[in-house]
């Protein structure tokens, strides 16, 4: 923690003396930025780690080369496997500390194995063929300097090339080295997509590492493990379980929208990340699952496989790819180019639905994908529809048409069968959304609210602001129409920075647990509560349904949330990104 402290300490000095004009003013990775664009628009990728200590396992470098070569590697494969899984991109990680710090590429810098063959850069120009991008695998760490009982790293090598002693055992003397690769790389492979970092160190920090690929390579991107660092592009967040349903991903993320954000996952859910020997299964629901739940997210699934020396994936992995290319083209529409509905994207609610029923929604344009990952008991399905009026729904893989019918702020389909194992998909043409007030129109305050964190945040059509109370609860969001007008429910998109659950006795869901609703005609007396209850712990909008009342006045008050006592940072937390008044149900399009 002290050193975690450390490195933040020395990043703010440097950000302040680049603000004074002592140093030169670093790039920054904006929340959104034009390079980061291919990732958004993608829905996967492929993590490969491969290096010296894959089984049969080296520790020759030579000899790891003669038999990557004499197996027939062939970058084209991997980039076959990647389209397969709808892939945009391929993480390289042989760069890393548990697989011998093994540089599958040509370098002058000694210190660790490095290849005379360039699979990396046969790797991006065969990506790059096909319009994929190779992310390159960088570790921060040095503890597994002497894994299985060999010294992977040679520092007098590396003393000599600086002309000085280093210690590449230590952390300091490893991230010297680590660092002078990074510009290796840069300067010799400029059509990569950028670095995905194994945590931080504190040598690249206090040497402004990230600014400087920023500044040298504005179109790289930067990605960083389990730990959200505003400085880089995205965030991953690595092999998340104990979720109900367990496909279900996202409830373990920590990250709101529109971070970019990953799911760092074993397709075969047993075993090492890298290949160990074995034939792991693949689990189809489990795989497919997360796959969807990701995309209902805006979350890439960053899929990781187990290749052999040779490059090639164990069958079962091979048999999963195959299989996931006839899916997924299949449901492709559902998928491709849309976004996670529910979110600041619009779209109906997900998650939980009726009768054991549970699932996510894509969104593109008027069309919403309900995705049923878990089938209802009954043949009926109901979905809160957020107010948006349909106007037609078909089972996507036969084009039937699907009976519904709309009511009460829910859309109802009916008559249903023949679900899919793994995903039924119907498609949800829309007509607009109805029965809302424009929450630009709508003058909101909070009885408490952290600097830069108004009430009014919360109420301003704009997902880049966010009411925060400050820790302080009880707390009132106090709603002017400006006029006495007909409320039926209040809908709110909580801001999505903590798991859905309790995790641990240190991470655990900020959402709104109790809450009451009040009513007032002047702002000032406010009588008793017209409802009062509790919020789901779930990701996604929530509503609070209210018998239709007139009003200009409506109070939310929210008295308490999931975090408990333990979670220090998310007690009594509160944030939202945006919340609104409706004033009628929708009804079908006709």
């Amino acid at each position: 923690m002290a050193d975690r402290f450390l490195r933040r300490v020395l990043v703010a000095c440097a950000a302040m003396l680049a603000v004074s004009g002592l140093l030169a003013a670093p790039a920054s990775a904006d929340l959104q930025k034009p390079s980061q664009q291919w990732l958004r628009d993608s829905q996967a990728g492929l993590f490969l780690h491969w290096g010296m200590r894959t089984s049969p396992g080296y520790t020759s470098c030579s000899a790891w080369e003669k038999a990557i070569t004499d197996g027939g590697w062939n970058p084209a494969y991997w980039v076959t496997e990647a389209e397969k899984l709808h892939a945009s991109y391929l993480v390289l990680a042989s760069f890393h500390s548990r697989l011998g710090y093994s540089r599958a590429w040509p370098s002058k810098i000694p210190g660790s194995c490095t290849t005379k063959r360039d699979f990396l850069g046969e790797l991006i120009t065969a990506a790059k063929s096909h319009g994929l991008k190779v992310i390159l695998y960088m570790t921060n760490d040095a503890q597994w300097h002497d894994e299985g009982g060999h010294e992977w790293l040679d520092s007098a090598g590396y003393s000599k090339y600086k002309g000085k002693d280093v210690d590449l055992d230590s952390q300091a003397g490893f991230g010297q080295f680590s660092y002078d690769n990074f510009f290796e790389v840069m300067k010799n492979y400029p059509d990569l997509g950028g670095f995905w970092i194994d945590n931080d160190n504190a040598y690249w920090e206090s040497h402004d590492l990230y600014q400087q690929i920023y500044q040298q390579r504005p179109d790289y991107l930067i990605s960083n493990n389990n730990e959200d660092t505003p400085i880089m592009d995205t965030i991953s967040n690595e092999q998340k379980t104990g979720m109900t349903p367990s496909y279900d991903y996202p409830q373990a993320t920590y990250t709101a929208m529109p971070r970019l954000t990953e799911a760092c996952f074993k397709l075969p859910d047993t075993g090492s990340w890298w290949y160990g020997g074995s034939n792991s299964a693949v689990n189809k629901m489990l795989n497919v699952g997360r796959y969807i739940t990701n995309s209902g997210s805006s979350i890439k699934s960053l899929m990781a496989e187990t290749a052999m020396v040779n490059g090639k994936f164990p069958s079962n992995q091979e048999a999963f790819n195959n299989f996931a290319k006839t899916y997924l083209d299949a449901i492709w529409e559902s998928l491709g180019g849309t976004q996670g509905a529910g979110y600041m994207y619009g779209g109906m609610q997900p998650g939980f639905w009726n009768d054991g029923a549970h699932g996510v929604i894509t969104i593109k344009g008027d069309a919403q994908y309900v995705h049923v990952l878990t089938k209802p008991s009954t043949s009926t399905l109901k979905i809160r529809d957020n107010g948006y009026r349909v106007r037609r729904v078909t089972n996507l893989r036969t084009g039937a048409a699907i009976s519904f019918s709309q009511g009460g702020g829910s859309l109802t389909l009916t008559g249903l069968s023949g679900w899919d194992t793994y995903d039924t998909v119907f498609k949800v043409e829309t007509a607009g959304r109805t029965g809302t007030y424009d929450p630009k129109t709508v003058t909101l305050k909070a009885s408490a609210s952290a600097s830069g964190h108004s009430g009014q945040s919360a109420s301003d059509g704009d997902y880049l602001t966010y009411f925060d109370s400050n820790k302080t609860l009880p707390v009132n969001l106090d709603y002017d129409l400006g006029a006495a007008k007909k409320v039926q429910y209040v809908g709110i998109n909580q801001r999505e920075d903590s798991v859905s659950y309790a995790r641990s006795d240190s991470e655990q869901s900020a959402r709104i647990k109790a809450y009451k609703v009040f009513v007032s005609s002047d702002g000032k007396d406010w009588g008793s509560a017209v409802k009062s209850g509790t919020l789901p712990s779930h990701r996604g909008v929530q509503f609070v349904d209210l018998s239709a009342v007139t009003s200009r006045y409506v109070r939310l008050q929210v008295t308490s949330t999931y975090a408990a006592s333990s979670d220090s940072s998310r007690y009594k937390r509160l944030r939202i990104d945006e919340t609104w008044l409706g004033s009628d149900y929708a009804t079908a399009a006709g």
